[in-house]
């Protein structure tokens, strides 16, 4: 019973942490977009307008639910919280800081692979279920977007796992301990490694640009184009549903600039050796935990930057780019690596 509840206790921690960290850093989206565009963005509700993502939250629980009258109900009503579950499900083998773990399984890295595969089928259940042409154009062009960049996605991450030896993010994050050389975006086995370096660190912007696409982002928001296909998978949807779609949307996306960090840039881990000597255990994972958020925000900053000042790409330029420029580039990523491990002076 005290696991049980100690569990639980973690689980809404995390979850509670999520959407508070959700509604702050899309209020810093909004105002980073409007830096770029001379505007002052959210300015009115609360000082600064930090409380707008709490409004809108308001705004969205209060607003009527409408649901087509040709509309498969319980599957239109389902998708948005298929989304919504499994955007937060994901954050469940999150290494946050030493010991700040809900779920530390041997095969994180597998549970991730498990639960984005499925990310997919809210989205084509949502662009079906609404019984309209644009949402299921949307939701087909959405489904083939993620797919495709989801493999490019795999190989980077094998490419991880061959220098790390592991598929546990804790263990992935401790291997990078020390200086910032450790890090996997550098070869991951200090001095000795920075060849690699050569291979891992197109690797590391592959897995960014992919993870933009993935998250159907800027400049991939091609199933929300606006000026082609009115608003993607989700037109048909309000109030809480649409709400569940923008809130998972936001949690992928976290959990994109999370993995990035945990992957390549050392997770909790300060670009230099720092003992915690005579520190108390929970003072010094609150150390690790800023350090793993500082960088995050750095990540989401350069999402949000993306989403400023990149143009958007064609259906056809998005295609092409996932299976003719990244696929064969993570594959021969993969080779390369491998072969370091085993023939290199770190094999």
């Amino acid at each position: 019973m005290t696991w049980f509840l100690l569990t639980l206790g973690q689980i809404l921690l995390i979850v509670v942490w999520i959407l508070l960290s959700l509604a702050f850093l899309l209020y810093a989206d909004r105002k980073i977009w409007a830096g770029v565009q001379l505007r002052k963005g959210p300015n009115v509700v609360g000082p600064f307008g930090l409380l707008q993502a709490f409004a809108d939250l308001m705004k969205f629980m209060l607003k009527e639910l409408v649901v087509p009258a040709g509309a498969d109900k319980p599957v239109f009503l389902l998708a948005p919280l298929i989304s919504f579950t499994l955007a937060l499900a994901a954050w469940a083998v999150m290494p946050l800081a030493p010991g700040w773990i809900a779920s530390n399984i041997n095969v994180g890295i597998l549970y991730l692979f498990a639960v984005s595969s499925l990310g997919v089928y809210g989205v084509i259940m949502g662009g079906w279920a609404s019984n309209s042409k644009y949402p299921f154009l949307g939701g087909l062009r959405s489904a083939a977007q993620m797919v495709s960049y989801e493999v490019s996605i795999g190989f980077v991450i094998v490419t991880v796992i061959i220098l790390a030896g592991s598929m546990n993010l804790g263990t992935i994050v401790e291997r990078q301990a020390g200086w910032f050389w450790n890090w996997n975006v550098l070869g991951g086995h200090g001095l000795a490694g920075l060849p690699a370096a050569l291979v891992m660190i197109p690797m590391s912007v592959v897995f960014f640009v992919s993870a933009l696409a993935e998250t159907n982002r800027p400049p991939f928001d091609v199933p929300e184009a606006e000026s082609e296909i009115v608003a993607g998978f989700h037109v048909e949807y309000s109030s809480t549903p649409f709400l569940l779609f923008q809130i998972g949307e936001y949690a992928s996306i976290v959990l994109m600039c999370a993995l990035t960090t945990v992957l390549f840039f050392g997770g909790w881990n300060l670009p230099f050796p720092y003992a915690f000597k005579g520190w108390d255990p929970t003072a010094a994972s609150f150390v690790g935990f800023l350090v793993f958020f500082a960088k995050l925000l750095f990540f989401f900053f350069l999402f949000a930057m993306a989403k400023a000042i990149v143009p958007r790409y064609r259906y056809d330029q998005l295609m092409r780019l996932g299976w003719k420029v990244f696929l064969p580039a993570s594959l021969a990523a993969v080779a390369l690596i491998a072969g370091w491990r085993v023939f290199g002076p770190i094999g």
